[in-house]
């Protein structure tokens, strides 16, 4: 399983939509669901929360629970619904996630996700993996981290990705978690030298594609997030720069071409523009029309009945504002 590079599981952004639009960008990123709670999956509309493009390969769902019994449950639909992997996560801070007793909170409580990791182990054969944490509140980092990792592991987990924040539960939002917290990398790493058979992978503040052969020295993969959601042309090099892929990467313009079949395929099934559109809007960010981009998308794609015309205009408007900058 070549993860070097992935794009995290982000709650609203990583949707189907999302992910197809990324598989354009990078042919090997490991692409990764929002989270879905178990509650969601086996009580809710399980057929449009396991829904994925077939180009979205490799991709994972990532879990949201705390009741083994259940998670081997949603483990086995996401094998049979096809997925490349399935992850725990053991990381999100939000309240609604500790009203339900998981995320970031079963730092506290590795014995019982050594039981879940167990469980869902004994459900599939496809990989399962874990999201966490260093630690949370007032824990050492260093104890909590070690102490999480060992005792996982010893119920069979051999994937890790851990985001290199503490999560504070009480007194920070979900937003503020991503980035008051201090990043400890070194902790990490000092992780991956002490077991080394296990495949440690990072997250947290990394932005550049410069940053993550740093971290990989360190590390065996590395996790991106609002990185590559804000910018997604971070994404168009990474198949050259991480993956030695010798295909030339796309150009910006070039991606959205090719976006514009699968756009017009979901407006086709009723889904509205926006929806499409919504996360491609920092493509172009930092270059000239960036901005006019943006709001063209914004204000056109919201309205009754908008097509593919409206992103053909939008792309029509960068290209101009190129030229003009060229011929200045």
């Amino acid at each position: 399983m070549d993860s070097r590079i992935s794009v995290a599981p982000m709650m609203d952004w990583t949707d189907r939509h999302c992910r197809f639009f990324h598989r354009i960008l990078s042919r090997r990123a490991r692409l990764y669901t929002e989270m879905v709670t178990t509650g969601a999956l086996i009580h809710g509309p399980r057929a449009r929360l396991l829904a994925y493009h077939p180009a979205e390969h490799p991709v994972a769902l990532q879990l949201g629970g705390s009741e083994p019994d259940d998670l081997a449950l949603c483990a086995r639909m996401a094998e049979d619904a096809g997925y490349d992997e399935v992850n725990l996560n053991i990381g999100c801070p939000s309240e609604r996630v500790q009203r339900g007793a998981f995320g970031a909170c079963l730092m506290r409580e590795p014995d019982l996700v050594a039981d879940c990791v167990a469980a869902m182990q004994a459900a599939v054969k496809i990989p399962v993996t874990v999201k966490c944490r260093i630690g949370v509140d007032d824990q050492d980092a260093q104890e909590s981290l070690f102490g999480f990792v060992e005792r996982v592991s010893a119920a069979g987990c051999r994937h890790f990705i851990v985001h290199a924040r503490k999560a504070w539960l009480k007194g920070l939002s979900p937003k503020e978690n991503r980035d008051i917290p201090p990043l400890d990398y070194p902790l990490v790493h000092e992780a991956k030298r002490r077991w080394s058979h296990l495949h440690i992978g990072i997250n947290g503040g990394i932005t550049t594609l410069e940053a993550c052969h740093e971290q990989l020295v360190h590390v065996d993969s590395v996790m991106v997030g609002r990185a590559a959601y804000q910018t997604p042309a971070l994404l168009l090099d990474v198949d050259s720069k991480i993956f030695d892929s010798p295909d030339p990467p796309l150009s910006r313009d070039e991606a959205l071409e090719r976006f514009i079949p699968y756009v017009a395929d979901e407006l086709a099934r009723g889904t509205p523009l926006h929806a499409m559109t919504r996360h491609v809007l920092g493509l172009y960010s930092g270059l000239p029309g960036a901005r006019l981009f943006r709001r063209h998308l914004s204000e056109n794609a919201v309205r009754p009945g908008a097509g593919v015309n409206v992103l053909r205009e939008a792309i029509d408007i960068v290209r101009k504002a190129t030229a003009a900058q060229a011929a200045a």
